[in-house]
């Protein structure tokens, strides 16, 4: 679940592996401090995907596999891929059983018709038809899929530390940003499934929240974030945490907790 990964297969403008440089550097501090944002988005989805005994699922982008281990814990044999290795490899150590790749969303590496449910939590944004039309290929017949991204709230604390790193940024990281987002307009990602051979069956949100116990934790949870990386190598480290700590200000509770609540969006579809 860690990813902005396209690669040079969609559009040139992004290659994967670049992608999973950014999202495993600090692969420690994002899987312990920060892939929980999910867990909300991720109940409702797997109240739709059901996943069981009988369920081989797939989690597209799996960052370091949280969406793969609560599946497993139902019975379910799970798969996953992720551009990140680093990130890959915090998933192994948690589920030993998983069948787990370093590659692309974008050319998966599995025959058709090979799994039952598919997953990607934050991983298939706009301009990403490609890694669907994959997801399409793998899923058996009546197979589901959901997928989740940001919306545009309110509730959208997040847009708050998001513009810190991005104004930090260059300016094509901006720009790439911007076209990735556009899934947050309403119809967009349903369009994105249906123009994929996919059925939609529903539409909802959940209000993601993360917490964190103070302002050094929160800034290593924050910074491990893959969009966090083009800022972090070409601005000054120092003052970028200054302002994202500024940003997050309005967040932190009277007992010094830093709580974000966020706008989640996602869309469960079927393969006919």
């Amino acid at each position: 679940m860690s990813t902005t990964n396209r690669d040079v297969h969609n559009n040139g403008s992004h290659d994967w592996n670049e992608a999973g440089e950014a999202w495993g550097h600090r692969a420690g501090d994002w899987s312990c401090l920060y892939e929980h944002y999910s867990l909300d988005v991720l109940l409702a989805m797997y109240s739709r995907l059901l996943p069981g005994p009988d369920t081989a699922l797939l989690d597209i982008a799996c960052g370091s596999g949280l969406a793969m281990r609560l599946a497993a814990s139902t019975g379910a044999t799970v798969a996953g891929i992720d551009a990140s290795a680093e990130l890959i490899a915090v998933a192994r150590d948690r589920i030993p059983a998983g069948d787990l790749r370093v590659g692309s969303m974008f050319e998966l590496p599995w025959p058709d018709a090979s799994f039952d449910a598919a997953v990607s939590v934050n991983g298939i944004w706009g301009g990403c038809e490609g890694a669907l039309e994959e997801a399409h290929r793998v899923l058996r017949s009546g197979g589901r899929i959901g997928i989740s991204f940001w919306g545009q709230g309110p509730p959208l604390d997040i847009r708050e530390f998001f513009k810190v790193f991005a104004s930090h940024a260059p300016n094509d990281h901006r720009t790439s940003m911007r076209q990735l987002n556009n899934i947050a307009v309403p119809g967009i990602a349903e369009s994105m499934l249906e123009r994929c051979g996919f059925e939609v069956e529903e539409s909802d949100a959940r209000v993601s929240m993360i917490e964190w116990p103070d302002a050094e934790i929160a800034w290593r949870a924050l910074s491990s974030i893959g969009p966090a990386v083009p800022a972090l190598r070409t601005g000054d480290v120092e003052t970028i945490k200054r302002d994202v700590l500024a940003a997050l200000e309005s967040c932190r509770d009277e007992r010094n907790i830093y709580r974000t609540r966020s706008d989640h969006r996602f869309v469960v579809a079927r393969r006919p």
